[in-house]
């Protein structure tokens, strides 16, 4: 079982040296035994630890590519190269004046009587102020979520792992967009649950296809985001969300929504799902993209009786939020800072789409003018993995479609020629230039 581990360690110095390019394909697995004289269930071996170390990806009916970077989208290795210089990967959307605004919020919190309290740890349910201010800030105009059902997360990702955890076991399955978050991929496979992707249409993910993959083998769960989906920006229609859950209901299934976009929509973002099945929604948000990545709280709202179990899970992960979060989470949505930040970003996020619209006009770019990311499928011959080492090469990083790709050759062949590009963290003026500039690679070819 050594010797596939030595072989890849040999594939994966050329591919740091240089001597493998990123965006490089490899050889057939079995014109690659052949070559190196080794059975072809041992380059299978070879070819899958590296794709678990992050230096390959397969196209199915393609074959096997060098990444344009060793890691997972957003991460880095130790030991490894500077991070381009114009990051269109990361989604940490922040606006002029955020820090002061912030600063203000917690400043009451410094005094040695309020610290004190501040710093004691914090029960998944939080304190009754946090419910309230919670229940108000994640209320829409059809649903106001009852504060004794919010729990709190130190994160959003960690309130969609606590919530998964506790409600599907290991080897269990869960429906999801065929095209999904890259973290929900990560969190599934540590806790041994399979993915299950769903064919999905302008509108979002088809119901029949949900009831399809559930009659096949049976899920556990759905996970979805019919506000913003990541990475496509499509928001579901009313009417879709009702026939979702309508089909949940009658398949007796949990449904986990995601709604950390959400926010950017406001009354136009519609009712979440929820409001639709009560009974069976466990709604994730959080403060990470309203507020700031490096403070923030996870919201988790439950269905009624089942608050003990989810509570559980996220006591048993380690993923409860801290109380100095919480403690500020409270004074800056009652202090109006939320909302400041929320209606500034909303502002931010259009003018980015702009200069979308305005540099990459004529290419096929599925956006929305509220997102702070775009979905663009590249045009022929392009593919995404040797689009995205083009761009590192101009220092722009970018994000390949099939990092957004459940398992799944319907999965893959919808992302194999796509790019994700976060409008988040580059400044404008510095956004615009790689935009051009990714125009121009893209008109170029390959």
């Amino acid at each position: 079982m050594g010797d596939y581990r030595s072989i890849a360690d040999r594939i994966a110095a050329d591919i740091s040296e240089g001597r493998l390019k990123p965006g490089q394909r490899l050889p057939p697995q079995r014109q690659f035994a052949r070559r190196r004289g080794i059975a072809a269930s041992t380059a299978g071996r070879v070819y899958g630890e590296l794709v678990r170390r992050g230096l390959v990806v397969g196209e199915v009916g393609r074959g096997t590519f060098v990444r344009a970077s060793p890691a997972s989208p957003g991460r880095a290795p130790a030991g490894a190269a500077p991070r381009a210089s114009v990051d269109l990967e990361l989604d940490h959307p922040a606006v002029p004046g955020q820090s002061e605004l912030l600063a203000a919020g917690i400043a009451p919190l410094l005094r040695p009587d309020i610290l004190a309290e501040a710093t004691r740890t914090a029960a998944p349910a939080g304190t009754p102020a946090a419910r309230e201010a919670a229940a108000g800030l994640l209320a829409t105009a059809d649903w106001q979520p009852a504060p004794d059902r919010v729990l709190f997360a130190g994160s959003a990702r960690q309130a969609l792992a606590g919530t998964l955890a506790a409600l599907v076991r290991p080897g269990g399955r869960i429906g999801v967009e065929w095209l999904t978050y890259p973290l929900v991929k990560e969190v599934a496979a540590r806790l041994g649950i399979v993915l299950v992707p769903l064919a999905t249409d302008e509108q979002g993910l088809r119901p029949d296809a949900l009831a399809a993959a559930h009659r096949a083998t049976p899920l556990s769960a759905l996970y979805v985001q019919p506000t913003l989906h990541h990475p496509t920006s499509v928001t579901t229609g009313q009417e879709r969300r009702r026939q979702l859950a309508v089909a949940a209901r009658a398949l007796r299934l949990p449904v986990v929504e995601d709604r950390v976009w959400s926010f950017l929509c406001g009354p136009e973002g519609g009712a979440p799902l929820a409001a639709y099945a009560p009974e069976r929604t466990y709604v994730v948000d959080g403060l990470s993209l309203r507020v700031a990545p490096g403070l923030t709280v996870g919201f988790l709202v439950v269905p009624e009786g089942r608050g003990e179990r989810a509570a559980g899970a996220l006591r048993s992960g380690g993923w409860t939020a801290g109380r100095f979060a919480l403690e500020a989470s409270v004074r800056w949505i009652e202090d109006g800072v939320v909302a400041r930040l929320v209606a500034a970003k909303r502002a931010d996020a259009a003018a980015r789409q702009r200069l979308v619209a305005e540099h990459l006009d004529g290419f096929a770019v599925r956006a929305d003018p509220r997102a702070y990311f775009v979905w663009w499928r590249l045009p022929r011959p392009w593919r995404a993995e040797a689009f995205t080492a083009a761009a590192a090469e101009r220092g722009i990083a970018v994000t390949p479609g099939p990092a957004f790709a459940a398992a799944g050759r319907g999965a893959q062949d919808a992302a194999a020629d796509c790019v994700r590009l976060s409008l988040a963290s580059a400044p404008p003026p510095e956004l615009a230039r790689a935009l051009r500039t990714l125009a121009d690679v893209a008109r170029t070819g390959p």
